[in-house]
């Protein structure tokens, strides 16, 4: 019986080396697969006094994040099959054409982008399907442009002007409104969310045709004004200076202070 029971206690470990040892093999294999379906490309450009990044992506996150240096670096992620990534310095201006770069190839995987420039660069970056993510810019122009599907947030801003739009997805705008700036954001379906000090100067037209949810917060007294039974409210905070226009076709706008 002690021999038997031996050769079945053997038996089993045995049986478990193996399966340890096959289930190391494939941990192996799915690791070095997810390893090798990435790839990552970095660069750097040298800065001028004046600096334009121009962004084109297919899918994949984007952020931007403004320094002190005189630099820009771009560290992108490429998913397999990876996107042909090209950067482009034409004089003060960085362009990057990823939808460009790799027409006509029938699968291209998901490009994100982490860039870091001078705080005063004119950033003009748009997607198909992805979040685009600004910080930390005080330049002239802030464009961000989702086709589809995507959220935005800007934080820290103070762009004179910006503009922001999206199909699906949330839009954030956390930053200050300059005297004569003109700022846009525009939804289709999300909730776009105003975050600026108190006080701040501007003359409002929100739309919410869908939903009226329309809510001015501390930002809601003065001349301020609900037309179209709450589906848009316009009129002025300060002395008006700045241009604000929200528009949210299917979601909710809404005004916090800073």
């Amino acid at each position: 019986m002690h021999h038997c029971s031996g050769s079945v206690y053997g038996y089993i470990s045995r049986r478990k080396a193996t399966i340890l040892l096959l289930m190391s093999v494939v941990f192996f294999v799915l690791f070095a697969g997810t390893v090798d379906a990435q790839k990552r490309y970095s660069k750097s450009y040298p800065a001028g006094p004046t600096v334009r990044l121009e962004l084109t992506n297919r899918s994949g996150t984007i952020t931007v994040e403004g320094w002190n240096r005189p630099e820009v670096n771009i560290t992108a992620t490429l998913e397999a099959p990876a996107a042909i990534v090209f950067p482009q310095s034409l004089s003060g201006k960085i362009v990057i054409n990823v939808v460009k770069d790799n027409v006509g190839r029938q699968e291209v995987g998901s490009a994100s982008f982490f860039i870091r420039v001078p705080y005063y660069t004119v950033v003009d970056i748009e997607t198909l399907i992805g979040n685009l993510n600004v910080t930390n810019i005080r330049s002239s122009l802030i464009r961000a442009h989702v086709s589809s599907e995507g959220d935005i947030t800007l934080t820290n801003i103070g762009a004179t002007m910006v503009s922001a739009e999206n199909v699906v997805g949330d839009i954030l705008y956390d930053g200050e409104l300059q005297p004569n700036g003109f700022y846009r954001f525009s939804s289709m379906k999300g909730n776009i969310s105003i975050r600026i000090p108190i006080p701040s100067s501007f003359t409002l037209v929100a739309t919410a045709p869908s939903t009226r949810s329309i809510n001015l917060g501390a930002f809601n007294g003065g001349s301020m004004r609900p037309l179209g039974d709450g589906r848009r409210i316009v009129g002025q905070a300060g002395d008006g200076s700045a241009s604000l226009k929200v528009t949210n076709q299917r979601g909710s706008i809404q005004f916090f202070p800073r």
